[in-house]
C-alpha cells in the first residue's frame, strides 16, 4: 500500500464527514423554531439521531419529553430528558417495533398547543416502524427488496404502504399538535417523502407505482401486502413544518476542497451517483487509466448511493464492492487510488464504513492469496480487502448523507 497515498485519502474522509456533522445545522434550523406555548415533545430517529438530538437539546435548552430511536452501538451517553433507544438495521427488528409504539405512545394525547420536534435522517425505514403486517413478514420483503437491487426510492415506495408511521401517517398520529420537521438528508435529490419513507411529509407516491415494483423485480408478496399496496397514503397533511439540513452535496463539495487543500486539482463528476457498486468502481479506475499520462494531481469525485445485486453469501457493502472493483483497473498506476466511504461509518452489514484500494492492491490481495473477481462473485468484498489494509474504519459518525467516492492521481 502506498502510505501517502492512504494518508491522503484519511484525511478527504475525515474533513468531507467533519463538514456534514449535524450540530450547526440542527442548531441553524431551530433559530425558526418558535414554541407554541404547550409541550415540546422530541422524537429523533434515524443513524444520525443522536447526535441530532443532542444538537437540538443544547440548542433549546430544555425539551419536556423526548425519544431518540437509532441504530446498534450509535447511543453514545445519556441525553438529559430523553430516552434513548437502539434497533435494527437495515432490517427492523422488535425492538424497531417496540420502540416505535413508544413514540406513537408519547405523542398521543396531545394538543394543538403542543410542538412534535422531530429529528429525521437516513436509516429511518428501518428503525422506525410499527408494521400493518406480521414483523416476520415485514422482515422478509425487507431482505427481498435489498437483495434484488431496488434502490431507496423503490424500496420507500413498497415500505410506507406497509407502515402505520410512514408515508405521512406519524405526523396524522402527532395531530392535533404541530410537528416541527428537521430533516438530514440521505437520499438523491432531497425528496422529503422518502427520506426514511417520509413519516411526517405528504406521499407522492402511487399505489399504481408499489404494484409495479412488484412485478418488476418478482417478489412474493402475501395477501395482506398486496391488498395494502393497494391502498392509498396521506396526500396532504396540514400540521407540519420542514426543514432539510445537510445532503450529498455538501459531502462533495467538503471532499473537493480537501483534495484541493492537498494539491489535486478536484472535479466534481455527479452528486446523484446510482448503478452497480463494481460498475461505479470500474469507471472511476478507467478514467484513471486515461488521465494516467498527465502531469497534474488530479481527483475525481462522485456522490451518490450506489446499489449490489447480492449473488453470494460473503461480507462487504457497496462503498467495499465500489473499490475492490477499481483494484485490477489501477494496477500498476502509479500514484492512483480509489476510496469510497459512507458517511453514517458503516458500509452494508458490516463494521467498516468502506473501502480503499491503490495501484499496488491488486498484487498484495494475489499475495495474500486473495482473487478479486471471485471475493466479488462472493460479495466477499469485506474480507478481501482486510487482508491488504484496505478497509476505511471510522465508527459511527453521527451523520448520515449518501456515500463519496474519490479517485485520486498522485503525481
Amino acid at each position: 500500500m502506498d502510505q501517502a497515498l492512504r494518508r491522503d485519502a484519511d484525511r478527504i474522509i475525515a474533513s468531507s464527514l467533519k463538514a456534514v456533522l449535524p450540530d450547526e445545522a440542527v442548531e441553524r434550523a431551530l433559530k425558526d423554531y418558535v414554541p407554541m406555548g404547550g409541550r415540546t415533545v422530541l422524537v429523533s430517529v434515524g443513524k444520525a439521531a443522536w447526535q441530532m438530538a443532542r444538537a437540538a437539546v443544547e440548542a433549546l435548552g430544555h425539551v419536556d419529553a423526548g425519544l431518540v430511536i437509532t441504530k446498534y452501538g450509535h447511543v453514545l451517553g445519556d441525553l438529559p430528558g430523553l430516552t434513548c433507544r437502539e434497533a435494527g438495521h437495515p432490517v427492523p427488528d422488535e425492538n424497531s417495533f417496540s420502540t416505535t409504539r413508544e413514540a406513537l405512545d408519547l405523542v398521543s394525547g396531545l394538543t394543538e398547543r403542543d410542538t412534535v420536534l422531530f429529528l429525521l435522517s437516513g436509516g429511518g425505514s428501518a428503525l422506525f416502524e410499527q408494521p400493518l403486517i406480521p414483523g416476520e413478514e415485514l422482515q422478509d420483503i425487507t431482505r427481498q427488496l435489498l437483495a434484488c437491487g431496488a434502490d431507496i426510492v423503490e424500496m420507500n415506495t413498497i415500505r410506507k404502504r406497509l407502515s402505520a408511521v410512514k408515508g405521512g401517517r406519524f405526523a396524522q398520529a402527532c395531530a392535533p399538535a404541530r410537528v416541527f420537521s428537521i430533516v438530514l438528508s440521505d437520499i438523491l435529490g432531497d425528496p422529503l417523502d422518502m427520506i426514511a419513507s417520509g413519516p411526517a411529509y405528504p406521499d407522492a407516491s402511487t399505489c399504481a407505482q408499489a404494484l409495479a415494483l412488484v412485478k418488476k423485480y418478482d417478489l412474493s408478496f402475501g395477501d395482506r401486502a398486496m391488498e395494502l399496496l393497494g391502498r392509498e397514503t396521506p396526500k396532504t397533511l396540514d400540521n407540519v413544518t420542514t426543514l432539510i439540513t445537510g445532503s450529498v452535496r455538501e459531502l462533495c463539495a467538503a471532499a473537493a476542497r480537501e483534495c484541493e487543500a492537498l494539491g489535486y486539482t478536484p472535479v466534481l463528476l455527479t452528486d446523484q451517483l446510482t448503478c452497480e457498486a463494481r460498475d461505479a468502481g470500474d469507471f472511476l479506475a478507467s478514467i484513471l487509466r486515461t488521465q494516467a499520462q498527465g502531469d497534474r494531481p488530479l481527483a475525481y469525485i462522485v456522490g451518490g448511493e450506489t446499489v449490489v445485486h447480492l449473488m453470494g453469501k460473503g461480507r462487504g457493502g457497496r462503498n467495499q464492492e465500489l473499490a475492490l472493483a477499481a483494484a485490477p483497473g489501477i494496477a500498476g498506476i502509479p500514484g492512483a487510488a480509489v476510496f469510497s466511504v459512507g458517511s453514517d461509518g458503516t458500509d452494508g452489514p458490516t463494521d467498516a464504513a468502506g473501502g480503499y484500494v491503490d495501484y499496488q492492491s491488486l498484487r498484495e490481495l494475489e499475495e495474500k492469496g486473495q482473487d478479486v473477481f471471485a471475493a466479488l462473485a462472493n460479495n466477499d468484498a469485506y474480507h478481501a480487502l482486510r487482508a491488504v489494509g484496505g478497509l476505511i474504519m471510522t465508527g459511527p459518525t453521527g451523520t448520515n448523507v449518501n456515500d463519496v467516492a474519490v479517485a485520486l492521481l498522485r503525481k
